[in-house]
């Protein structure tokens, strides 16, 4: 999505441009696409909660980090720095212990 949007290039200052601009990003089949993808993401979570206590499934979200980071690299050639690593160990180690039950 972020890279479809920035072909786009800045959201104008007007507000009927902005609507016109916002409308326009939407109807975009990359982006409309996106949007659906976490519509039926969001179905898969509603399943989610029928069958696991938020305790333990919603740890589980924070791996969006390391997806997020991991498709910065390869996609946005954005650069893997020691903060960056040391950061995401933190995410991957909360998620591990914050869903083990007691």
């Amino acid at each position: 999505m972020k890279w479809r949007i920035s072909k786009f290039g800045s959201l104008p200052d007007s507000l009927n441009e902005k609507l016109f601009f916002l409308v326009k990003l939407v109807f975009d089949p990359i982006i409309f696409s996106s949007l659906l993808s976490a519509f039926v993401a969001s179905l898969f979570w509603m399943a989610a909660m029928t069958k696991f206590n938020i305790s333990y499934a919603y740890p589980f979200m924070s791996f969006s980090y390391v997806l997020v980071f991991v498709f910065s690299i390869f996609l946005f050639k954005e650069p893997i720095t020691a903060y960056k690593l040391v950061g995401l160990s933190f995410v991957v180690v909360g998620i591990l212990i914050s869903s083990r039950s007691i």
